[in-house]
């Protein structure tokens, strides 16, 4: 049997295709599970943050494990470059994402990787295949029913962001510090038997400053999206899910896997979802209870 092979960035960004195949052909350390997957015709996620203890990669594999597509869009920040720069920090549970996402792309669902801020070392490598990932600066998303969705991280339209990295590394500083906060309310509410709850989903929403930001971003990004003759638009950047119709576009937003871990779905008639993939853990817990029950 293969051993468990350790991947990491800064050998990604070197490796050739030998490197990979046989991290691919490695086992992960959390082997997958043989269960029945739910079937998309499309996934969207971003804002992995691999490399950081805020990332909840634990999570992300249940999820991967769980579900199957025949495209998936990872939609930038998968691995956070800004916070490995600094510390160094990659444990088990984050080489097993990166794993499940090239075995994925090798048993022929098409991935297409469009780096953000956080991953821009990747922006350089645009156009190129790795592993059977497609990294792309954006794409645009045909969905069933025949509309076209214009794909991209979303950092292109953060003011902070571009005009002022000096603030946005600041800010993520902050940020780091409110997710270590979050990681132990859950590690609390886990021992209580109490489900996933975002701590710092929960101060944005109570912020009026951040959501008036949210709602400023969401409204540029279709703007741009109208701009460019597409009926919607699908991008992450600022870690807040969302649907909604914006002067007649459709926006999208597929949230993180940080704070709500959440995925925005594809159904094969066009439908558009997003999974709160804390609540479908919950559930199927509680499923879990009622069957042991009966």
């Amino acid at each position: 049997m293969n051993a468990v092979t350790t991947f990491s960035p800064s050998s990604i960004i070197g490796a050739d295709i030998t490197d990979i195949a046989d991290f691919i052909h490695s086992r992960p350390a959390v082997p997958e599970p043989i269960v029945e997957r739910r079937q998309y015709r499309t996934i969207w996620i971003s804002d992995v943050h691999l490399g950081t203890r805020g990332c909840n990669a634990g999570m992300l594999n249940d999820f991967l494990d769980h579900v199957d597509s025949e495209t998936m869009y990872l939609v930038g920040d998968m691995i956070d470059g800004w916070r490995l720069k600094k510390k160094f920090y990659w444990p088990a549970a984050h080489n097993d994402v990166l794993w499940r996402l090239l075995k994925r792309a090798k048993r022929g669902t098409r991935v297409v990787y469009i780096p953000g801020n956080h991953d821009e070392v990747f922006r350089q490598y645009s156009g190129l295949d790795l592993g059977g990932i497609s990294i792309r600066r954006n794409a645009i998303h045909e969905t069933a029913d025949g509309r076209r969705l214009l794909v991209l991280h979303g950092d292109e339209f953060d003011a902070i962001t571009l005009a002022h990295r000096w603030v946005a590394h600041i800010g993520d500083a902050a940020y780091t510090m409110l997710m270590g906060l979050n990681r132990w309310v859950n590690a609390a509410r886990r021992r209580m038997g109490m489900p996933y709850w975002s701590l710092s989903k929960h101060a944005k929403a109570k912020v009026k400053n951040a959501v008036a930001f949210i709602s400023h971003f969401e409204e540029v990004v279709a703007h741009a999206a109208g701009v460019r003759g597409v009926e919607g638009v699908v991008c992450g950047h600022i870690h807040t899910a969302e649907m909604r119709e914006i002067a007649g576009i459709a926006y999208y937003n597929d949230g993180d896997w940080v704070e709500g871990c959440t995925a925005l779905i594809e159904h094969f008639d066009g439908r558009m979802e997003l999974l709160h993939w804390g609540d479908e853990i919950a559930a199927r817990e509680k499923d879990k209870v009622v069957t042991l029950a009966a």
